[in-house]
This record gives C-alpha cells, sequence and structure tokens, in this order.
C-alpha cells in the first residue's frame, strides 16, 4: 500500500514542479505576445494582467502523465486502459481552443462547440458513460448514444462551472484543487480499499489535476502576475470531468457490492455514485451553483446566458464589505466542505458525527459570510484605542468634508480613461477599462 502512495506523491509533486516553473517564462512570452487584455467593466484588478497560464498548466498534465506510464503501480493504468490517452487528446483539444480564445478571442457558442469536441474525441476513445447505478431500481445500461450525450453533458456543465468561477486571484485554482484532493480520497478509497482496477485512471487524474492547481497557485495568489485564462479553466475543468467520468461510468456496481461484503455496505460506498452527474456536482458544487444562478438571472434579465456581468458569487462578497482575499478563503471553506463532507459521508454515512459536523462548520460558514454585516464601530471618545479600521464611521461623522471628497475621489475613478494593456501589470479579459495607467512602461513604482 505504502508503494503506490509513493508513486502518486512523486507524480504529484513532478506536475506542480513542471507547472510552476513553467509559469515564469510564460507570463513573459504572454506579455510579448500581447496576451494582456483591457479591464472590464466587472473586473476587481485595476491594472492588465497576462494569461495564458494554461500553456503552463497544460505542460505539467503532459509531465505527470508521462511520469506516471513509467511507475512500476501506475504504469498498469496505461496497459489496462486508454483513458489517459482519451484524456489528453481531449485536453489538447480544449487547451487549443483555450489558448486562441486567450490571445484573439473566441465566440462563446464557438467556445461550446470546441468543449462537445473535445468531450466526444474522449468518448470515441472509451471515456464515457457506460450504466447509472439508480437506487431502487439498480443499474441501468446505456446505449452508446445515451452514454454519449450523458459524457458530453458532464464534461461541457464542469467545464463552464469551473470557467465561470474564475473571477478572483487563485479562486478557480484552489477550489479545483480541494475538489480534485477529495475526489482522489474516494477514487483511491474505491481502488485499493475494494480493489477495483476501474477506479485506477480517476485516481491518477486527480493527482494531476492536484499538481496542476498547486504549481500554478503561487504565482495567482493575489495579487496574480499570471492569469490561467480560458486555456487553463477549461483545461482543468476537463481533467475534473474526465475524472467523474471514469469513476461513476466506468466502475461496475455489482462488482462493488461483490468487493464490500454485501449490498448494505455497497450502499453505503456508493451514496456519492447514484447517478454520475451526482458526483462532480458535489465536489464543485459551489462553481456550479454559480454557473446556475448566472444562467437564472441573466435570462431572467433578457440577456443571454454567456453574456458577463458582476452577479457572481465572489462579487457579491465582495460587495458585502470582505476583502479580496477573504471573499477567496471563504469559497475555499464551502468547496471544501461540501466536497470532504460528502467523502465522509460515503465513507460512514450512518455516523451522526459526520452529519452533526457538517452542520456545525456550515454554522460557522454562515458567520463568516455575514462578518462584514455585523463589523463593530468604536465611539468617537474611544477611537484612540481601538485599530483604525474600526474608526470609518467615526471619521465620517467628525470630518464630513473629508467624506465628501472621498466620494468625489471615488466618482472620478470612474469617469477615468482606459487602461491599455501593457508591460506593467494585469488583469482578466476585458470590454471595456475603468482605471487610467499614470505611471510609464519602466517608472518605478
Amino acid at each position: 500500500m505504502g508503494q503506490p502512495v509513493r508513486e502518486y506523491l512523486l507524480t504529484l509533486c513532478v506536475t506542480a514542479a513542471v507547472t510552476y516553473l513553467l509559469t515564469g517564462p510564460v507570463r513573459k512570452f504572454a506579455i510579448a505576445a500581447g496576451a494582456m487584455p483591457e479591464i472590464r467593466a466587472r473586473d476587481v484588478h485595476r491594472e492588465p494582467t497576462p494569461r495564458l497560464g494554461g500553456i503552463a498548466m497544460f505542460g505539467g498534465l503532459c509531465a505527470g502523465l508521462l511520469v506516471a506510464s513509467h511507475l512500476t503501480n501506475l504504469k498498469s493504468v496505461f496497459e489496462n486502459s486508454n483513458e489517459p490517452r482519451a484524456l489528453l487528446s481531449g485536453a489538447a483539444l480544449i487547451w487549443i481552443l483555450g489558448v486562441l480564445d486567450d490571445k484573439w478571442g473566441v465566440d462563446a457558442l464557438v467556445k461550446l462547440g470546441g468543449q462537445m469536441i473535445a468531450a466526444g474525441v474522449m468518448v470515441l476513445q472509451g471515456l464515457t458513460i457506460l450504466w447509472i447505478p439508480i437506487p431502487g431500481v439498480g443499474t441501468v445500461s446505456l446505449t452508446p448514444m445515451q452514454g454519449t450525450l450523458l459524457t458530453v453533458a458532464l464534461v461541457v456543465i464542469t467545464i463552464n462551472a469551473v470557467n465561470f468561477v474564475d473571477g478572483l486571484d487563485g479562486l478557480a485554482s484552489g477550489m479545483v484543487c480541494i475538489a480534485a484532493a477529495a475526489f482522489f480520497m474516494y477514487a483511491y478509497r474505491m481502488w485499493f480499499g475494494y480493489g477495483i482496477e476501474a477506479a485506477a485512471p480517476a485516481t491518477l487524474f486527480s493527482v494531476v489535476l492536484m499538481g496542476m492547481c498547486l504549481g500554478f497557485l503561487p504565482h495567482n495568489m493575489h495579487p496574480a502576475r499570471i492569469f490561467m485564462g480560458d486555456s487553463g479553466s477549461m483545461l482543468i475543468g476537463l481533467v475534473m470531468a474526465a475524472g467523474a467520468v471514469s469513476v461513476t461510468g466506468q466502475v461496475d456496481p455489482d462488482l462493488l457490492y461483490l468487493k464490500a461484503g454485501g449490498l448494505r455496505e455497497a450502499t453505503h460506498a456508493m451514496v456519492p455514485v447514484y447517478i454520475p452527474l451526482l458526483l462532480p456536482l458535489t465536489v464543485i458544487a459551489v462553481p456550479v451553483a454559480d454557473l446556475i444562478l448566472a444562467i437564472v438571472r441573466r435570462t431572467w434579465k433578457g440577456q443571454s446566458p454567456f453574456a458577463a456581468d458582476r452577479g457572481h458569487l465572489h462579487h457579491r462578497l465582495l460587495e458585502i464589505g470582505h476583502s479580496h482575499s477573504r471573499a477567496v478563503l471563504i469559497m475555499y471553506f464551502w468547496s471544501a466542505l461540501i466536497a470532504f463532507g460528502a467523502v465522509a459521508y460515503s465513507a460512514n454515512n450512518a455516523s451522526m458525527w459526520i452529519v452533526l459536523g457538517i452542520v456545525l462548520l456550515s454554522a460557522f460558514g454562515l458567520v463568516l459570510l455575514l462578518l462584514p454585516r455585523f463589523t463593530p464601530r468604536a465611539p468617537q471618545w474611544a477611537e484612540r484605542m481601538v485599530p483604525p479600521r474600526y474608526r470609518r464611521l467615526a471619521r465620517a461623522v467628525v470630518d464630513p468634508a473629508g467624506a465628501a471628497a472621498e466620494a468625489e475621489a471615488a466618482a472620478a475613478e470612474e469617469e477615468r480613461e482606459p487602461v491599455p494593456a501593457g508591460i506593467n501589470g494585469a488583469t482578466a479579459i476585458g470590454d471595456r477599462s475603468r482605471f487610467v495607467d499614470r505611471r510609464k512602461a519602466n517608472s518605478h513604482r
């Protein structure tokens, strides 16, 4: 048991190291290539930031799979299954599409078509859903057409869920890393706990995905020096979807019944895998919820579901009063709670301690969400005895002229000229800018 863990750890470290080392050169290449769009009205950054971080992440993916294919225990995954090659083929297509979008921009419908083609390529090579375990009914075998449609739908939903949540520094990569860690625990238990070889590819995919995200995070934490762009967000979304399809649609539930020692034990083990859509929706529940809310919100307003806005969950956290870093950490917290809670519940859904722990942590998370609403403000006579962050209200009362000046400055900030995508820094993709760049390209900060 120890040797496979060491091989997984080696694969994780190689993937993370290659991604980390490639990100620096990729950033310089993105600046030289002009992949630094202007700031959009909905963005939270003040300077254009280079994209194309997905190039480094794809390099980490290739390195991780290459190393794993030469390790004693993991090479059997490549010998007994065509799924790693199917993943690499689909990832290459979605990565090329993302690079083109990061540099020149691609129409939303064209991207949707490209995502469906990448999913179809994986289906053609055997990475598809074969059956659905439904509680009370049993295992339902799918026709090739049904399996193809369900697989494509799952891949497209997961890709766009990750893409939609990529709105703050380090948010998408951190949340996907958390989901991949929970997914790895579940798939590893299926493989080595029950001896089900069909779960091996999903275990490998999760480790490689964790390495890609961990290697990119140091460059992407606030303030980000580079963004993953669509080339990165769509790539990690596809890898996550491939692992979900592999473990939910390839693992035979009847075999699990035998390995688990009975129907009751197998039912407990299969809790998150009753329906193939359930597991990916569980491990990335927050991005999927954001995706659904965005579609409903935009459709209700008569807009296209692909129209960009500032109504995402992370934008609302900033509006409530959370700082950039705190908003990201809160999203991390909820992702970890849902993903690891589902894995713990699948391991022992008869334990009330697990349910109680999830409830208590959920209450704690709600307190964190509402914390800015309850920030205390010191009275005027106690201003000198409290930290400066508690003095804003008192200062506005004492110096109304200063408060008015601050309001005028904020209004003037909104009317400034756009920031051209230059050499000084960066942010996300954009239609229109809001801030002006007062520095020369080679001036000191």
